[in-house]
């Protein structure tokens, strides 16, 4: 077990990334209440009116407001940090390639919430999927703790020099956001050294050395060249997330890297899950492998930038996978699961890759779940064929009209 570097909170998942925020005390938080984010602009802006940070808060009548002040704050070289979910996301999508495109390290919080119609507000990881493509980190947690410790991170890596790309950290809706877990937080003075003082590389405010931020870059400009240099930062990202991990659990006795192996490496099957579901899945690795069954579980972190090299060397020992996608592409298969298999395609010897779609629009994902879907792999892995490549977990049996 971690020592103890901290004091030791029962906080919800919000609560832990508002106080991670205040730790933070940006420069600008532009953002506007959607659930099951409105916790964390709420309890944030008590910070602000309480005089706990320095932070202008900005409070807007729309995402798409929120995330255009996030970039002008930016531009001017501010610290900006944002939260939002959902529709409020998908509100914002034009901003988030602006954001992206002038490299501005925003750092945003998605509690990730699935998109209507119908009208749900549970959750799903729709909202964050359809935003894989805006040239933003995206970063999952599993709990509270990881997503205290993730927006803390995220400061380090969005900003550093190599990368100046934004940054999403996306926990469940409900099942994190508003569950009250044992959180360690760290110290308010050691999250201040470790994230630093912001320098920004460019700013609209330094009238002596005058930059321009998105101009027109038409036929005869270099829109290709700049979205090079994007795709060029995100891969430099990767050294940057590793690092950013070790020095973290220097700070605190935790390290995160682009995933974590549970019960892997002696595995001949194994889950491939994002956020909480990992939870649910190792519980029922440790239930099964009382029963003698070799599975396992590779929780994802880092979505974007993809660490597919680093997943084909965790995973090709393996016999067969199951990719669980909280998430659908209708007319494809699931968003993780499309990325995984590409990832496996080149080795020599691979598994077997099936994907399950699950918990959309908040269904709960229990063992029985989980443990479907390994007993699925078990029995692909003994016939040595995927007959059914797309199935579904937690479904009802009710008629839907066509």
């Amino acid at each position: 077990m971690a020592k103890i570097t901290g004091k030791i909170v029962a906080i919800t998942g919000n609560a832990a990334v508002a106080q991670g925020m205040r730790q933070i005390n940006p420069d600008v938080v532009a953002a506007y209440p959607i659930t099951p984010q409105t916790d964390i602009a709420e309890e944030f802006a008590t910070f602000v009116a309480d005089g706990l940070v320095d932070t202008e808060y900005i409070a807007v009548e729309s995402e798409h407001s929120a995330m255009s002040a996030c970039v002008g704050a930016a531009a001017a070289g501010a610290r900006v940090m944002t939260a939002t979910s959902s529709q409020g996301l998908a509100l914002m999508w034009e901003i988030l390639y602006v954001a992206s495109g002038m490299r501005f390290p925003i750092i945003m919080t998605n509690v990730n919430r699935c998109l209507s119609a119908p009208i749900n507000i549970h959750c799903d990881h729709s909202d964050s999927m359809g935003a894989r493509d805006s040239s933003w980190i995206q970063i999952y947690s599993e709990s509270a703790q990881e997503a205290y410790d993730n927006i803390i991170q995220a400061v380090r890596i969005g900003e550093d020099e190599k990368v100046r790309l934004p940054v999403m950290v996306n926990m469940d809706g409900f099942i994190v956001s508003h569950s009250i877990e044992r959180v360690e937080l760290l110290e308010d003075e050691s999250v201040k050294n470790f994230v630093g003082e912001y320098k920004p590389s460019f700013s609209l405010l330094d009238v002596e050395h005058p930059v321009t931020f998105g101009p027109f870059d038409g036929l005869g400009g270099f829109y290709f060249e700049h979205k090079l240099a994007q795709i060029e930062a995100m891969e430099r990202s990767k050294e940057v997330i590793l690092r950013v991990g070790r020095e973290f659990r220097t700070l605190s006795g935790r390290e995160y890297g682009f995933f974590e192996k549970y019960r892997l490496d002696d595995a001949e099957v194994a889950v491939i899950a994002l956020n909480s579901a990992a939870g649910t899945s190792k519980h029922t690795v440790d239930m099964m492998r009382k029963e003698g069954h070799p599975v396992g579980v590779l929780k994802l972190r880092v979505f974007r930038p993809f660490p597919a090299r680093e997943l084909c060397e965790a995973l090709q020992h393996l016999k067969a996978v199951a990719v669980l996608d909280r998430a659908t592409s209708p007319g494809a298969a699931g968003p993780l699961f499309g990325e995984v298999k590409a990832a496996l395609y080149d080795l020599e010897k691979r598994p077997l890759v099936v994907n399950f779609i699950y918990g959309l629009g908040g269904r709960e994902f229990k063992p029985e779940h989980a443990r479907r879907a390994f007993e699925a792999l078990l029995e692909i892995s003994k016939r040595g064929k995927v007959e059914k490549p797309l199935d579904y977990l937690g479904l009802k049996e009710v008629e839907v009209v066509a």
